[in-house]
């Protein structure tokens, strides 16, 4: 593999020129919920190639969260709540990563090695972050900021999914739920969750923020003193629309009621 394959071949156009790195959807939405799907899309914008990877790895769960977009936008439906989501896959650079973290550009994602994100430079970091990092967060921050003013923001939720088996461990959860020291929201949909005997609910599992997987939620929801919650769904779950909707209509009447409570 040629070097010129490995990185993008002109790191001064914009990663963002296809299409915006942010969509704001249901932006007029009368929920105070603002849910969040930052591992949205596995879409590559042109400068990057590949990456080196193959068309299986980047339908592949290393470059997304497959069916989280599906069950967010369900969601925003049944809620009439504004969803934020990202449009760059998690590849070229995690936002649910402080950019200074190690694993904000993977190089080595389970075990694939991304060989377009190996031995990058201080200038391509700096860019990713300023175009991707920036924009996205920066929109969150903006319309977050528009919302609380307005007194239409009580509560952040991130919607993602994960693998059934990580590593060659089986997991047994089937919905994860993540919290950090606000447990209000996260106790309050376990609580409806365990209404069904047959779901098995992990509380900060697969995940934790101890992971450092709390990034988003951590600079929008707990620095403005909001409940946060993450929800991780296991991916085999939610890859039918079927599946999406399924799931969203279980969890948009917990999210609701939690909600009046906080």
């Amino acid at each position: 593999m040629t070097q010129a394959s490995r990185k993008p071949a002109d790191p001064s156009s914009a990663a963002t020129a296809e299409q915006p790195v942010a969509v704001v959807e249901n932006p007029q939405g009368r929920s105070p919920i603002l849910l969040i799907c930052e591992h949205a899309s596995n879409r590559l914008p042109a400068r990057y190639g590949t990456l080196g990877l193959g068309s299986a790895e980047l339908a592949s769960h290393i470059a997304w969260d497959p069916g989280a977009l599906g069950v967010a936008k369900e969601l925003s439906r049944l809620l009439d709540a504004p969803l934020i989501h990202a449009t760059v896959s998690r590849l070229v650079l995690d936002l649910n990563r402080e950019p200074s973290a190690p694993d904000s550009i993977w190089t080595l994602s389970e075990r694939t090695t991304i060989p377009g994100n190996v031995d990058l430079d201080e200038t391509e970091r700096s860019t990713r972050v300023r175009e991707v990092y920036d924009a996205f967060h920066g929109a969150v921050d903006a319309f977050a900021k528009a919302r609380e003013a307005e007194g239409q923001l009580m509560a952040i939720v991130s919607i993602h999914s994960f693998t059934p088996v990580y590593r060659d461990v089986p997991r047994p959860w089937q919905i994860g739920l993540i919290f950090n020291h606000d447990e209000r929201y996260a106790r309050s949909v376990e609580a409806g969750l365990k209404q069904d005997p047959a779901l098995v609910v992990g509380m900060n599992e697969p995940y934790s923020p101890a992971d450092r997987v709390f990034h988003t939620l951590e600079r929008h929801a707990e620095r403005r003193g909001l409940p946060p919650l993450m929800i991780e769904i296991r991916n085999d779950l939610i890859r039918t629309q079927d599946g999406q909707a399924s799931w969203a209509n279980r969890l948009a009447p917990l999210l609701r009621e939690g909600a009046r409570t906080l």
